[in-house]
């Protein structure tokens, strides 16, 4: 249905189901604590939507592809859909959204004080926010479509500045997870050993895009092709939210205005 790069990742391309399944889990995770009005920053191609939209009285999702919210409006006629690119939120209106969700996002954004500022304003009093995003820590390679990265003390100077309530927690995997992890950090080594001119690190974001794309779909299938029962049978079961620890995988931040 979507050509996504490898950045977004995909619900139907197999070779992303370790990714897909870590990100659909913030979801699981999510669902029994939001209620009221709802807003999404960042959707993707919406397969976050079922696991919550039942739980919600209104939900309204931001996105910049016109594609993904065409579909989803075409699947999820109840959902309010918005074409921006963000920060800022302006379109809209201050203490509207009982909670507010962005997985995956932030490391994104240029401006995050004002991303954070943002999903300040947007809340009403007492509302929460759920973020997640990627542990610097494990982190593999240089990722040229991400502005920062955030390791866990990074990512607290920013909240605190703004909210007064928070926690961070992390998403981490089990043993079959760490297996995947392993394999694919073996491979990426052998990737980078390719590269004698060091581009990974000295390109220019706008020029890496195309290499980056290039080998991490290509690691992905061989990955897929080399490991094909432990790639198709992780699902978010194995993965849980814990206390963080040199284990997490993705920052998970609960915000509470």
């Amino acid at each position: 249905m979507f050509l996504f790069s490898t950045e977004v990742t995909s619900s139907s391309i197999k070779s992303d189901n370790p990714l897909y399944q870590r990100t659909v889990k913030a979801y699981e995770i999510v669902s029994s604590q939001l209620y009221g009005d709802v807003l999404e920053i960042g959707c993707g191609e919406g397969y976050g939507i079922n696991r919550i939209i039942d739980k919600v009285n209104t939900l309204t999702v931001v996105d910049k592809s016109k594609i993904s919210l065409k579909y989803i409006a075409k699947q999820y006629p109840k959902v309010k859909t918005l074409k921006l690119k963000i920060p800022p939120l302006t379109e809209l209106e201050s203490n509207s959204f009982d909670c507010i969700i962005s997985f995956q996002v932030i490391e994104h954004i240029k401006d995050v004080n004002l991303f954070i500022k943002e999903i300040h304003r947007l809340l009403k009093p007492n509302g929460i926010a759920f973020i997640s995003t990627p542990n610097k820590i494990k982190t593999l390679a240089r990722n040229p479509w991400h502005f920062k990265e955030f390791n866990f003390s990074e990512l607290e100077d920013l909240v605190k500045n703004h909210f007064e309530v928070y926690s961070i927690n992390g998403i981490e995997g089990n043993p079959k997870t760490d297996q995947y992890y392993l394999k694919n950090s073996l491979s990426v080594k052998k990737f980078l050993k390719f590269d004698i001119f060091n581009l990974e690190q000295n390109l220019p974001s706008g020029l890496l895009k195309i290499p980056y794309e290039f080998a991490n779909r290509l690691n992905r299938k061989k990955l897929l092709k080399n490991n094909n029962q432990l790639v198709n049978t992780i699902t978010t079961q194995d993965y849980s939210l814990q206390p963080y620890s040199k284990n997490t995988l993705d920052l998970f931040c609960k915000l509470t205005k």
